[in-house]
């Protein structure tokens, strides 16, 4: 049997964990970043199935690992303030 956590005070900086979403609730309701989180949860589980054949390993490694970019470079976006950066005025002279 597994060893429990024990139980502790839930402070003001902690945050509720994100709920996991299949692929097709995130495709449906879901933001890109719950997308590819789904898409790489099952792609993960796929790789390690007993089940998958083994011609379909390398195609199935490659796209998690491309998955698993596409989400850091959202997080390195997000770190750096890449969100909506809006429209400034049109300057003519700039041309």
């Amino acid at each position: 049997m597994a060893a429990k956590k024990p139980l502790r005070v839930v402070t003001p900086s902690d945050t509720p964990p994100r709920k996991k979403m299949t692929v097709t609730a995130a495709a449906a309701t879901g933001t890109r970043r719950d997308l590819l989180i789904a898409m790489r949860e099952r792609v993960a589980t796929a790789v390690e199935a007993q089940e998958t054949p083994a011609r379909d390993l390398a195609a199935l490694t490659r796209r998690l690992m491309e998955i698993s970019r596409e989400i850091e470079a959202l997080n390195a976006s997000d770190d750096e303030g890449g969100g909506d950066v809006g429209d400034g005025d049109f300057d003519a002279t700039a041309i």
